[in-house]
């Protein structure tokens, strides 16, 4: 089976650590060829040796903007045009795109008035959903656009599945939860003490939290501060780590992001907690600094997955997460950790402080939570359920005589 896999980005975010997960669990039969932007992710997917075709990229938002819409659609048909030559080029056989914009991207070319740009109906295409997209004229057509063009839509949580069904009502995705490595992600293999120590002072506080996600308002990082501000005020030795950084700058992206950094900053400072505050940007090192963490959180107004609190339960880290969304999937609430309302900083104190006070509590949600996600969340799972829908997809294609 030889499969062409499609980003719209060369930024490495959940989404792409997610794909990158897949294609090393997929079996080496399985002819496996990237197509993105170059940067970034171009240089994880050749480190692993699978070969790459450079296409155009996009940050343009799923909001209709009188200059930002055309520049985006402009950059999609490009990269629409890129897609389909590759897909002839290399004799693929289904197209993977891994979100909805490179998902707009299969549509664009499936439907192209070109012949020779045309992406052929005897190739396959699966359309990976990781995002809610907001209400609007614009959503409404790009998830119809998908759901009329691919042979498969596959959704990262039951959360996200429902909300594509919301803006499409004839879309039938089907749920397939993003993976963690649990050989990358083991506890056995970290040695906790030591991850702390390379922290320097923060390390050394008693309760050490953590939020790994980009830095973007609908992450939630100021209910982390403000929770961290009433722990200091409650006179708890914490600290808290922000690892991410405002990958998405460019003007059409639908936060202003690099606004809201400065906004964290100052209620940082509001809240008296500047030192309390770690700033650790983009990080490889993720495994070592969740296994350091006594409390992991993702604060999210909502959330489609949350890649995160599968690594941080993989790490035998309890967590404390947004009830918004997917984590509702993936947390037992008093099981692996706790389910809260978002922007309710108050009550996130009081289930942090809860953790800080029983150990043993804590212990007991970390061991839940690898066994969780043994069961739930590996790679081999992961990549087992795709292969399905590539096999399925492709049989139905192959029989309706294309």
């Amino acid at each position: 089976m030889r499969v062409l896999y499609v980003n719209h980005t060369a930024t490495v975010s959940g989404g792409e650590r997610s794909l990158l997960d897949l294609l090393g669990a997929l079996p080496r039969e399985l002819q496996a060829r990237m197509a993105s932007p170059p940067g970034a992710l171009a240089g994880e997917a050749q480190a692993r040796g699978l070969p790459w075709t450079s296409i155009a990229g996009t940050a343009g938002s799923l909001r209709l903007h009188p200059l930002h819409t055309p520049v985006a659609l402009s950059q999609m048909t490009a990269a629409a045009a890129q897609v389909s030559r590759a897909v002839a080029r290399h004799e693929i056989e289904l197209v993977h795109a891994n979100s909805i914009r490179a998902g707009i991207v299969l549509g664009l070319a499936r439907r192209s008035p070109i012949p020779g740009l045309r992406l052929p109906g005897e190739v396959a295409t699966v359309v990976h959903v990781r995002d809610c997209l907001p209400p609007g004229a614009a959503s409404r057509a790009t998830l119809r656009l998908i759901a009329s063009s691919a042979s498969a839509i596959v959704a990262n949580s039951a959360y996200t599945a429902a909300s594509v069904r919301a803006l499409a009502p004839r879309a039938a995705p089907e749920v397939v939860h993003n993976p963690v490595d649990l050989r990358r992600f083991d506890p056995a293999a970290l040695d906790r003490e030591g991850a702390r120590a390379l922290l320097g002072e923060a390390g050394r506080r008693r309760l050490l939290l953590g939020v790994v996600a980009q830095l973007s308002p609908w992450k939630g990082q100021d209910t982390a501060i403000e929770a961290l501000g009433t722990l200091r005020r409650e006179g708890i030795d914490a600290q808290l780590l922000l690892v991410g950084a405002a990958k998405f700058v460019a003007r059409a992206t639908r936060f202003d992001n690099e606004r809201y950094v400065a906004g964290l900053h100052e209620l940082a400072a509001r809240e008296g907690v500047q030192d309390r505050v770690a700033w650790l940007g983009e990080r490889e090192d993720i495994p070592a600094l969740i296994r350091a963490l006594d409390v992991l959180l993702l604060p999210s107004w909502e959330e489609p997955f949350g890649r995160a609190l599968i690594e941080a339960m993989a790490l035998e880290v309890p967590v404390v997460s947004t009830d918004v969304g997917g984590p509702r999937e993936i947390v037992r609430d008093g099981r692996e950790g706790f389910l809260l309302p978002p922007r309710e900083p108050r009550r996130w104190a009081e289930a942090i402080s809860r953790l800080q006070q029983s150990p043993k509590l804590a212990a007991e949600m970390g061991a839940a939570g690898r066994e969780r996600a043994r069961e739930m969340f590996t790679t081999e799972r992961h990549a087992r359920a795709m292969l399905d829908i590539y096999e399925r997809v492709l049989a139905e294609v192959r029989g309706s005589g294309h």
